[in-house]
């Protein structure tokens, strides 16, 4: 038989060293390290999840196809529902296709504490990106409800819909993405308004699922690093300091287009060997200060684009990210100069286009510091870096203060079936955000 416990009752059981079901440790310990979640059933739940958008035979290796209002999608959505509902809460749905649990807390008027990621996933991609961070956030409530754990603050889970396709459940709940052109873009084939229709949203009504500026105490976040600094650094859990900048060009590079055969080298206006040289002109001006930001060419398009004709026209895009605004700003800079340069050249010209800018997103320094005492309680190492890739974190930073907790990817990769964090890492990334949820329950926020 369990026993329903007062806040009081239950920290003062920790300090005797009473058993409260499974998960309590030894009567010494902490409050913050006095529960544990079931690391078994994650690794299992996870495995379940795998199961949708898996290649016909595979196994969990095979990595999984779970994009956005996919039949694939709306299966794990479902099953991660089955999840929140044995966990013991009720999932609902809001307009803008988001999932969400709540779990009651014990003070009057205190803000939901927010844990949660997402579960679509690229086309072709792994078992864990998203996916870790929102089982692990529904193992937290399973574990706090089993324990009858008290709170002073809600604590609320939410699995974010479409992250893969540009945060877009979350930057429609956070008031940061225009609802029209938003739900009527495409991807993967599917139009976002029929999509979202699909998986239980309101597309006429997604105004309904914007959250109001400071409604939530605060968010935290788990996720896969996705890069290969942790695992190079022999460190445990990441200290998120921010989520990158990312300055989005386009390019265009114009020469002009003759017969390859009878047009001398000396008199040709070379549209691709402009761009051959301003993409290595990009790799110097990225490298040429310390620090941790990069720099891409990663789509290129050659006109005519033909064997025998020298290319008269090239396009390409030119992406710059890192935490500091002003540094890529000042690399972009450098970078239009060596154009210049390059045009001169070569006889082009070259034309750089701002596309888009996403701002950083900078973690709360209060709840950083609360992250890494939760690591510390579970006698866990702890290394700071900045996020690469975007998150809903960023989106939720608009809101309240937000913060991210990493775990190491097997070899830095990511959006890929080679995808891969150990059963332990998992385990350590879970514990790490249920002791930081009970450490920011503390907090005044």
């Amino acid at each position: 038989m369990q026993r329903s416990w007062t806040r009081r009752a239950w920290l003062g059981a920790i300090g005797a060293g009473m058993a409260l079901g499974t998960g309590l440790a030894r009567a010494d310990e902490a409050r913050e390290t006095a529960l544990r979640i079931d690391p078994q059933r994650l690794r299992q739940t996870l495995e379940g999840l795998s199961v949708f958008g898996r290649p016909a035979g595979g196994d969990f290796s095979a990595g999984v196809s779970r994009y956005a209002y996919s039949d694939a999608d709306l299966a794990g959505r479902a099953y991660a529902m089955g999840l929140i509902r044995a966990a013991g809460a009720s999932p609902r749905i809001d307009a803008a296709g988001n999932i969400w649990a709540r779990r009651e807390g014990d003070t009057a008027g205190l803000k939901p504490i927010v844990i949660g990621s997402h579960i679509d996933s690229v086309p072709g991609g792994g078992n864990f990106d998203g996916a870790l961070g929102s089982l692990a956030a529904i193992e937290v409530l399973r574990t706090l409800n089993a324990a009858h754990a008290p709170l002073r603050h809600p604590l609320e889970v939410v699995l974010w819909s479409n992250e893969e396709g540009g945060t877009i459940g979350s930057g429609l709940a956070a008031g940061i993405l225009p609802p029209g052109p938003t739900l009527e873009a495409t991807l993967n084939g599917i139009r976002r308004r029929d999509g979202l229709r699909r998986i239980g949203g309101d597309p006429d009504h997604v105004t309904d699922a914007r959250l109001a500026k400071g409604a939530k105490a605060a968010y935290l976040e788990l996720h896969i690093e996705q890069s290969g600094l942790l695992e190079k650094a022999g460190v445990q859990i990441g200290v998120v300091d921010g989520i990158v900048a990312i300055d989005e060009y386009d390019v265009e590079i114009v020469g002009v287009a003759n017969h390859a055969g009878t047009t001398p080298m000396a008199d040709r206006r070379n549209a691709l060997l402009a761009a051959a040289r301003l993409i290595e002109a990009i790799q110097e001006e990225v490298t040429r200060d310390p620090g941790r930001q990069v720099g891409t060419v990663g789509h290129l398009e050659v006109f005519p684009n033909a064997r025998n004709v020298v290319p008269g026209r090239v396009k390409m895009s030119l992406e710059l990210r890192d935490l500091d605004a002003v540094k890529i700003t000042r690399i972009a800079e450098r970078i239009a100069a060596r154009a210049r340069d390059i045009a001169a050249a070569t006889g082009c010209s070259i034309a750089i286009t701002p596309s888009d800018r996403d701002p950083p997103a900078l973690t709360d320094p209060r709840l950083q510091r609360q992250v890494e005492a939760a690591a510390s309680g579970l006698g866990l190492s702890t290394l700071h870096l900045p996020s690469g890739a975007g998150h809903d974190a960023a989106s939720m930073s608009v809101i309240c203060p937000m913060a991210m907790i990493f775990v190491p990817s097997v070899g830095g990769v990511s959006h890929s079936p080679r995808e891969l964090t150990s059963w332990a890492d998992c385990a350590n990334g879970a514990n790490v955000l249920l002791q930081a949820v009970l450490r920011v329950d503390e907090m005044d926020v």
